[in-house]
């Protein structure tokens, strides 16, 4: 399955609000945890089919059912007419190629976004939709696969007694979303050791193989930007949504979670300029030592050039019977030793003029 472009091509021709999954399954069932919790008391169950989850709908406590798997497209409609959630939400939370995006309707808010970590041994960065409906008394969040951030937050419905601010539906949300949030964070720590690692590589040795690391890091962070960059916009809107399921009390809580999300979005940037700097380092760092092996290269070219016509001229065959201009040198006992040390004074004074000019 390509990374950036899912197949959409699996809803050409149907009707608006055909709920079709479109993504890679990650899980072999689905699997549906509950927390249902007042102020003082709590039940944590985890149900084996998707109707023991509607008798929670009718409770005055507060619910959150969190669903792991969405390609049994079924019981995303069955959860969906139950708990009174449109068409178009459930095919949005059944498409895992899904924009972050933030609705508001029939009396609930949606909210999806990238739930991002990083894999252990490729050091890629993975990602999962993540999909959260809030009512008056519930929240349902919708994963791709088992495994999540969420723990903070289910330790703190767990401990919580009272459970004040955890018993509004906004409030949960915002913790559920902070959880991703703060991921992102952990994302951003392991991509800056590899840049830095990577620069330091660089300026160290640079060879081939930093550059398929370097584009690689530009892949990365291409995706991670793909993930993040449309969050301003959606925890944004949270905070100014005007709807009676957000608390006043609540929105300061959006508003830190907006600052997050722009100090997340600020940093992929920086990381984005960084690792073009490194392709710069890379670059440079070849060319500079092109230019050092060149001019070694040309210093020696240039030693034996003289060296060269004197050998030259030398090894020309001459008729010393012919007169007495005629290579006398040839004929001379030391001539061998003075033709060396005529090469010797020649080679020694290019070199000193070559270090006089700062040439080495």
């Amino acid at each position: 399955m390509p990374r950036f472009i899912k197949k959409l091509s699996k809803t050409r021709g149907l009707e608006p609000g055909a709920v079709v999954f479109i993504g890679e399954r990650k899980v072999e069932k689905t699997r549906i945890h509950v927390f249902d919790y007042g102020a003082t008391a709590l039940e944590e169950t985890t149900v084996a089919a998707i109707e023991d989850c509607f008798p929670f709908r009718d409770t005055p406590t507060m619910t959150w059912i969190n669903i792991e798997g969405l390609h049994e497209v079924e019981q995303i409609e069955k959860i969906g007419r139950h708990f009174g959630i449109h068409s178009l939400i459930l095919e949005d939370i059944a498409n895992t190629g899904q924009r972050p995006k933030l609705d508001a309707s029939a009396g609930c808010i949606f909210l999806a976004l990238k739930m991002l970590t990083v894999h252990e041994d490729t050091g890629r960065v993975q990602s999962e939709q993540c999909s959260f409906v809030a009512g008056d008394n519930f929240v349902l969040s919708f994963q791709e696969k088992a495994g999540d951030v969420f723990d903070p937050v289910r330790n703190r419905i767990r401990k919580s007694v009272p459970r004040v601010l955890l018993l509004h539906s906004d409030y949960l949300a915002y913790s559920l979303v902070d959880a991703v949030v703060d991921g992102y964070f952990t994302v951003l720590e392991s991509l800056s050791e590899r840049i830095e690692g990577l620069e330091s590589r660089l300026l160290e040795d640079p060879g081939p193989e930093h550059l398929e690391s370097i584009h690689g890091l530009k892949r990365e962070l291409a995706y991670l930007r793909k993930a993040v960059w449309p969050l301003r916009e959606v925890i944004g809107g949270l905070g100014r949504m005007e709807t009676g399921l957000v608390h006043e009390d609540t929105r300061i809580y959006f508003r830190d979670l907006y600052e997050h999300a722009v100090q997340v979005i600020d940093t992929v940037e920086i990381f984005r300029d960084m690792v073009s700097g490194l392709l710069d380092i890379y670059l440079s760092s070849v060319s500079n030592r092109m230019n050092e092996v060149m001019k070694v290269l040309t210093i020696i070219a240039t030693i034996f050039i003289p060296l060269g016509f004197l050998a030259g001229v030398y090894g020309m065959n001459f008729d010393r019977s012919a007169g007495r201009l005629s290579m006398p040198e040839l004929g001379l006992p030391y001539g061998y030793v003075l033709f060396w040390v005529l090469a010797v004074l020649i080679g020694g004074g290019l070199l000193a003029f070559f270090k006089h000019k700062k040439w080495l």
